[in-house]
Order: structure tokens, then sequence, then C-alpha cells
């Protein structure tokens, strides 16, 4: 009877979508993981091959990032809304973000220098100056030569206006 009660419920896992089982798994454990480890998790429970988790990876975290029972409480790491109040969740991910956007400033001003001549001090009369090679009729064209109007026609049709 045992034997039958773990096929039941093992087809039951199986029945069960990975956004229910990743709800469940955390509602259980009562902490925010990574998603990494909800997913290695869904997928033991699923008895997916390696092959399967990656086919599923992108799939379990678009449905996570949708379903409004999960919050993102920072890089990676999910939790339960219910478990946060609204400006827990939204300050631990704006902090996040902030810092993020802190080093990106830092990083693009050490990458970026006004002064140096390949950016900003560059003339536009510069650009007079090269030379730009213009292909002629006995130039092969690489693309679908019917699909150019012919000149001599286009010429024509100016002559008759």
């Amino acid at each position: 009877m045992s034997r039958l009660n773990d096929n039941l419920a093992l087809e039951k896992i199986k029945e069960t979508s990975m956004v229910d089982l990743a709800y469940d798994l955390l509602k259980q454990r009562g902490d925010a993981m990574q998603y990494r480890d909800i997913m290695a998790e869904v997928a033991k429970k699923k008895e997916f091959t390696q092959e399967e988790v990656e086919q599923y990876i992108a799939q379990l975290y678009t449905e996570i990032n949708i379903d409004g029972r999960f919050v993102c409480v920072g890089r990676g790491t999910w939790g339960l809304r219910e478990w946060y109040s609204t400006e827990q969740a939204t300050d631990s991910a704006v902090a996040m973000n902030v810092k993020d956007d802190y080093l990106d400033e830092e990083l693009d001003e050490e990458l970026f220098d006004a002064d140096d001549e390949d950016y900003g001090n560059a003339g536009l009369d510069e650009l007079d100056d090269i030379e730009v090679p213009y292909a002629d009729k006995d130039t092969p064209f690489d693309g679908d030569e019917d699909a150019l109007p012919d000149e001599d026609v286009e010429d024509d049709e100016e002559d008759a206006l």
C-alpha cells in the first residue's frame, strides 16, 4: 500500500506546475532562496534530467517573475510576497539597483574621458578628409542587381517630365 501512495504522490508532483512546486517549496522552507536552488529542488521533485533542467530553467524563472506570489528580494534571491511588506521588498531591490548604478557610473567615468581625442574633441572637419570609395559601373555588385533601377531608365523618365 505504501508503494501505491508513493506512486500517487510522484504522479501528483509530475502533474503539478513548476511554479506551484516552487511556491510550496518556499512556503515549507519559510525563507528566501536563490533561484538556482529553487530550480534544483523543483527538478529533483519532478525527476528532471539535466537536459530537461536546461530546457525549463528560463520558463520557471519567467513564471516566478510574473507570478504575484513571489518577490525578488535581492540578486537572484526569491521569497514569497506574503513574507514582506511592500517597502521591504522594494527597498532591498532598489538598494541593490542603486548600488549597481553607482558602480556603473564610476566605471563609466573611468572609461570615458571627455578630454580624450577619441571622444569629445575630434572635430567634424576631420570627417571631410576621409575618402570613401564609390562603386562604379564596372564594380561587381554582391546583391540583387535586378532590384536596382537602370540609370538610362531614370534619365528617360526625367526627360519625359
